[in-house]
């Protein structure tokens, strides 16, 4: 299965994007898993720009289109969903790419259930093929690059990331 996994952060050092990098280092041969973290990158939503969208918009699309599903993990700001992610949403909301796309969450912190509960409702409406229930969740908040990446090599992690993968290509694969 190919997956594409969405950073809502814009941050560089986004420990979301951190989570989304091991997943994508621990998917088995079965699974790909391509991490988009460029939300910073896309112009603001416009509808007079839809018809003749940018090409980092396009090109985002076009990513989404060739994926089996999608996984978003994405910091809470102000105890909502971050900007960048609600652009992305916002850009795609009226696409093809996106109706019937599987999507899943995850999330690396502790905290941040105020804007989980909100990107649920919103992706609910985006696609009937969004799934709650699976729910990847490793806090990694506040912690050093270092520290991140041994948390994430541990034995108990890499076992918890592919059982998500596997979970989700079945999801995937139940269309």
């Amino acid at each position: 299965m190919k997956f594409l996994a969405i950073s809502g952060s814009a941050r560089r050092a986004s420990t979301n994007t951190a989570l989304l990098r091991a997943l994508q280092a621990a998917a088995e041969a079965a699974h790909t898993v391509s991490v988009y973290d460029r939300v910073g990158e896309l112009p603001v939503f416009s509808p007079d720009l839809e018809l003749n969208p940018p090409l980092a918009v396009s090109a985002l699309a076009e990513a989404i289109a060739d994926a089996d599903g999608l996984i978003l993990a994405s910091p809470e700001y102000i105890r909502s969903i971050p900007g960048g992610l609600k652009n992305v949403i916002d850009w795609l909301v009226s696409r093809n790419e996106v109706i019937g796309k599987p999507i899943v969450l995850a999330h690396a912190s502790h905290r941040g259930d105020d804007m989980l509960a909100q990107l649920r409702v919103v992706l609910a409406t985006l696609s009937e093929r969004f799934n709650e229930e699976l729910f990847l969740r490793i806090p990694l908040m506040k912690l050093f690059p270092e520290e991140i990446a041994a948390r994430l090599s541990a034995p108990r992690h890499q076992e918890e990331m592919r059982g998500f993968l596997d979970a989700f290509a079945r999801l995937c694969g139940s269309a």
